[in-house]
């Protein structure tokens, strides 16, 4: 019986086929793994510069503290912070040497660290700068550092003591008693990577118990 050859160049045409689909295959499987490899490494990136806004935040929350507390040869504005008092607060924040320093929104309204511009130009903002009334130093804007220091606002807002009527302070700060609710936004070394953190913060008298 005789047998049906492929002439010669018709074999290697099919061969060249084979191996320029076979190249094809290879190309894509190595954009793929290009792809993949890029979106790990943003996401790395994302999740440290998160990190560094996260610590930044973090280190606002510490210089609010020690805003109220004082530091030893440094009490910056810690009178301002006596226990039972609200001097220096005001509705929108106060400014100059009662900047970030604030009175809660009416109870009706929404709460003052949502419609506060934490993020917008330092000249207009009302929030206070890292270090502005502690005199702490933070470096911005090189390498893996926040690229803008991170900012604080107070919030005044009224404490009951445990046993004590929680209704007769409703819609106003009409106790003797106040803890702070302070609001931290941290910058990465992105601008737009931002966190904001919180925590509440209650000064407590001289010589006064936990």
């Amino acid at each position: 019986m005789a047998r049906c050859r492929l002439p010669r160049a018709r074999r290697r045409g099919a061969t060249l086929v084979y191996v320029l689909c076979l190249l094809v295959i290879i190309l894509l499987l190595g954009i793929s793994a290009a792809q993949m490899a890029l979106q790990g490494e943003q996401s790395a990136r994302g999740e440290r510069d998160r990190q560094i806004a996260f610590q930044a935040a973090e280190e606002a929350l510490v210089d609010a503290q020690n805003d109220i507390e004082g530091l030893p040869g440094a009490p910056g504005r810690s009178s301002l912070f006596a226990p039972g008092s609200a001097a220096g607060f005001a509705d929108g924040c106060g400014e100059a040497g009662a900047l970030g320093l604030c009175l809660p929104a009416p109870p009706d309204g929404q709460a003052l660290w949502l419609s506060a511009d934490l993020d917008g130009a330092e000249a207009g903002s009302r929030a206070v700068p890292y270090g502005r009334f502690t005199g702490a130093v933070m470096q911005t804007g090189q390498g893996f550092l926040p690229s803008r220091r991170p900012r604080y606002l107070i919030e005044l807002l009224p404490f009951h003591q445990p046993g004590t009527e929680a209704g007769a302070a409703a819609g106003g700060l009409t106790t003797a008693s106040y803890v702070y609710r302070i609001t931290a936004i941290g910058f990465g070394a992105q601008e737009s990577t931002q966190v904001v953190l919180q925590t509440y913060y209650r000064k407590q008298a001289a010589g006064a118990g936990p």
